[in-house]
């Protein structure tokens, strides 16, 4: 290979082949197809801590855009503390490498904070088939003043359920049972 030149970029198994040039390796223009197929991308990418609900329908996933020759994601942690985020991160930059977005920019937007509220339908649905009850209600302060929600079993449905523990298998989640089908289940808390 002459010096200089940089070998082609593989994108064996992404849709229609995508020849890149070397100068694409320092950012290109992107297209509205880049974006759709980014987000594409980003659909596939499963919470490892929840592995039934995707970073976009979790609702961490912000925007996508291309800036400065790049494909650049903005991702909002669940919470500053979750234990996962890095490794989320790893995961969203490996799978848009591999689909031949050439160093993707992720960054971290906090303001305004995630919340419960961003699950899209989708993901809630997905949750509940895993056995996992989805965020009941509003994340919103005034919910705080509200009386307490009934939170279905998401294995038989009954609201005929009570807290265990404040925490379940990771700290934004709370244990249930069920005392009608007296199965164990975490609730996805709202935040």
């Amino acid at each position: 290979m002459p010096s200089g030149k940089l070998p082609p970029l593989s994108t064996a198994g992404v849709g229609p082949a995508v020849e890149l040039i070397g100068s694409d390796r320092q950012g290109r223009a992107g297209s509205a197809e880049d974006i759709e197929r980014a987000w594409s991308v980003l659909a596939d990418v499963m919470d490892p801590e929840v592995p039934v609900i995707n970073v976009v329908d979790l609702g961490i996933v912000r925007d996508v855009r291309w800036s400065a020759g790049h494909l650049q994601v903005i991702v909002t942690p669940t919470y500053s503390g979750c234990p996962a985020t890095e490794f989320i991160e790893t995961l969203i930059e490996e799978a848009l490498t591999t689909a031949g977005f050439h160093q993707p920019v992720l960054k971290q937007q906090l303001d305004p904070a995630w919340t419960t509220d961003w699950i899209t339908a989708a993901g809630r649905e997905n949750l509940r088939a895993y056995g996992v009850a989805p965020p009941v209600g509003s994340a919103n302060k005034l919910s705080l003043l509200a009386a307490a929600p009934e939170i279905a079993c998401p294995q038989c449905g009954s609201v005929h359920t009570e807290r265990v523990s404040e925490f379940g298998s990771t700290a934004c989640k709370a244990l249930y049972r069920c005392l009608d089908c007296l199965e164990p289940f975490d609730y996805f808390k709202c935040i």
